[in-house]
């Protein structure tokens, strides 16, 4: 019953995630209006935006104006389903279990952002940092454990985590620099590369963004410095997967669901920790 009830939330909850995945990248609200087609503005009735039930009953097409309705609407609605359910799973009725909910959620809506646009909102990475930073210490001390260590466990997996790919990112931007290298749009057209005495020179790499910076750093606040380091194993493996299907079809590609899927299989996939199965 535990994990069927996860099952359900986790298909209310990817309901709103299609909300947030099309709404926040264009600035809109969240709350209003109420959900309504993208092609006809026709309001969607509840009974129309029941999880999955609704995409079958109206076999996949809007009541309205019969505009297909895009896979990827049920597909996130399942997707954190079954992620819930696995956390659920995993952890049992605790209240990390629903922390590490909070957690897929997030990471669902980033990755499917930047698959889209190109770009991780700061509303989810930073604000999933400032979440990370605060839950694990109080988690912490919920249990009665010292909140303090929890709280440098949770910093240090953060600037680890985003210290380590902002560094990969600034060293690569330095090579192309001295090996005279450019790519689509840095430098832009007619410029040259920043200097020191500029921001960008710190902050704008080629073909990384700072989102993906900001989301590790997010995830190394809730998993900690082993956890990220984990992460970004399993992200580079998945990423390097990735590119070389969005090489093949000419499609785009952005690092940041390669990190998320390298988040959740750390979280959820039981195995020994990465500095424990290197010392053997």
């Amino acid at each position: 019953m535990w994990i069927g009830g996860a099952f359900a939330l986790g298909l209310v909850i990817g309901s709103f995630l299609n909300v947030v995945i099309h709404r926040l990248p264009r600035g809109e609200s969240l709350v209003r209006p109420a959900s309504r087609c993208p092609a006809c503005r026709r309001p969607i009735r509840p009974w129309e935006n029941v999880p999955l039930v609704s995409y079958l009953a109206l076999r996949g097409r809007c009541r309205g104006c019969g505009v297909g309705i895009p896979l990827r609407y049920p597909g996130v609605e399942l997707l954190t389903g079954l992620l819930f359910a696995a956390v659920a799973w995993r952890y049992g009725p605790t209240p990390i279990a629903a922390l590490w909910m909070l957690f897929c959620a997030g990471l669902v809506a980033a990755a499917w952002i930047d698959l889209d646009h190109g770009i991780i909102p700061d509303a989810l990475s930073l604000g999933g940092l400032a979440v990370g930073l605060v839950a694990m210490p109080g988690l912490a001390a919920w249990r009665g454990e010292p909140p303090a260590g929890a709280g440098i466990q949770a910093l240090a997996g953060a600037v680890l985590g985003g210290g380590l790919l902002w560094l990969v990112g600034f060293v690569h931007a330095r090579i192309s620099v001295a090996f005279g290298r450019t790519f689509d749009h840095w430098p832009g057209e007619g410029q040259d590369p920043p200097r020191p005495a500029s921001a960008d020179y710190w902050l704008w790499f080629p073909g990384m963004g700072l989102g993906d910076v900001k989301l590790l750093a997010a995830i190394g606040a809730f998993v900690g410095p082993v956890g990220v380091l984990e992460t970004i194993v399993a992200a580079s493996l998945l990423g390097l997967v990735l590119g070389l299907l969005a090489a093949r079809s000419g499609g785009p590609f952005g690092f940041g669901p390669a990190i998320a899927a390298g988040a959740l299989l750390v979280v959820l996939v039981p195995h020994r920790p990465l500095l424990v199965g290197l010392a053997g």
